[in-house]
């Protein structure tokens, strides 16, 4: 079987910075000119952005690490979505009006379509920066054999996984998951990266999907099922090293905002801490079989190494809140994120270059501290090199 190395980007929103500044840190203990080491690149929600830069960049590594550097390095809220009042506010009141109507009984296509946040700049920023068109490209120079983007479709409630890769990759069907080959456009990007309630729905076909990980029960298996035998995942959720409240402090009922949070949370996070126990517990069992009886039963041990941030990324957005426009701080508050129970939604949203530029040298400052891990998963000697021009 070719041996060949898959990256995993989960979702996140703004905390997808932090899979940045990973990714500058392997870009510098690569050669120069190094082509992209990762054959097979899944993406989800924010992580998607990321995916298809690096597909579309995919013959110099490096190139695509510094384009992705200088645009989230540089972001802008309102590069994603509207921050002015007219578009907040109007927009706010159309969903709220929305709500109303539905649950009278009453639809009217105008508000059904309606999200707290008009996505539309994003919509501008991708026709702009991704060429999407280039991704063929790379897979015919063999530079990638898959990438796949992932949605989550809201009227079959099906996890689906769209990807463009080398000919022979066959389709799958699993419980509540599908695989589907077609040639990934921003669509896919929007579909997979629109948070739920927060932006509006993407139509691809004939259904409209929403954040990827939504019902992405087996996040790990689509880059198995695209040929990856190991496998690196950089997340940017990791409750292991937050302060939590002692019990008695956390008796207040909680605003919207920290439901959001949660349940963002919980998007981002639980399905892939269950796959990976589920991958650990099959190498674990791999390794007491013998060789014939696993090949017998299809049990293939899967390396997986996994990169995620050593700090709360909510604690750091809790420093840069005041970078929101006035606009959102205000529907912010309105919803109950002034405080620190919000802010783990405000690290979701917040698109703004300071923040991002935190997560960047975070996860660079965390990649490096787990350089020969790296190195020896790319399978690749050390390569002493200038850091990369910012």
């Amino acid at each position: 079987m070719e041996q060949r190395a898959g990256l995993i980007l989960t979702g996140g929103g703004a905390r997808a910075a932090y899979q940045v500044g990973v990714l500058k840190a392997i870009a510098e203990l690569l050669p120069r000119n190094a082509r992209n080491p990762f054959p097979v690149i899944c993406g989800t929600s924010a992580g998607a952005l990321n995916a298809a830069t690096l597909a579309v960049n995919a013959q110099n590594f490096r190139k695509g690490v510094r384009y992705l550097n200088n645009i989230w390095k540089n972001f802008h809220a309102n590069q994603i979505y509207r921050t002015d009042a007219l578009g907040v506010f109007s927009n706010t009141i159309l969903w709220l009006t929305g709500i109303i109507l539905s649950g009278l009984g009453i639809k009217i296509n105008k508000f059904r379509k309606i999200s707290l946040l008009d996505n539309s700049p994003l919509v501008e920023l991708l026709d702009e920066i991704m060429p999407c068109e280039k991704i063929q490209d790379s897979i015919d120079a063999g530079l990638l054999h898959a990438l796949c983007i992932t949605a989550s479709g809201y009227g079959s409630g099906q996890s689906v996984a769209f990807y463009q890769g080398a000919s022979g990759i066959a389709p799958w069907r699993r419980a509540r998951r599908v695989g589907i080959p077609t040639q990934i456009e921003n669509k896919h990007l929007l579909a997979s990266s629109a948070l739920p309630f927060f932006f509006p729905a993407t139509q691809i076909n004939r259904e409209y999907f929403g954040d990827g990980s939504m019902r992405q029960i087996a996040p790990i298996s689509s880059a198995l099922h695209l040929g990856a035998t190991r496998l690196m995942i950089i997340g940017v959720t990791s409750n292991e090293t937050a302060e939590h409240p002692s019990r008695s402090d956390i008796g207040e009922y909680p605003s919207l905002a920290q439901v959001a949070g949660h349940a963002l949370d919980s998007l981002f996070l639980d399905s892939m801490e269950v796959d990976l126990e589920r991958v650990q517990r099959i190498n674990n069992l791999v390794a007491m079989m013998p060789e014939e009886m696993s090949k017998r039963a299809d049990f293939t041990r899967v390396d997986v190494l996994v990169i995620k941030p050593s700090q709360p990324i909510d604690k750091i957005a809790e420093r840069y809140v005041a970078e929101f426009p006035w606009t959102i701080r205000l529907l912010l508050r309105l919803i109950g994120a002034a405080h620190r129970s919000g802010a783990t939604l405000i690290s979701y949203l917040l698109s703004e270059g300071s923040f991002c530029r935190a997560l960047i040298d975070l996860g660079y400052q965390d990649a490096m501290n787990r350089r020969d891990e790296i190195l020896r998963f790319l399978d690749v000697p050390p390569h002493p090199d200038e850091e990369m021009p910012q």
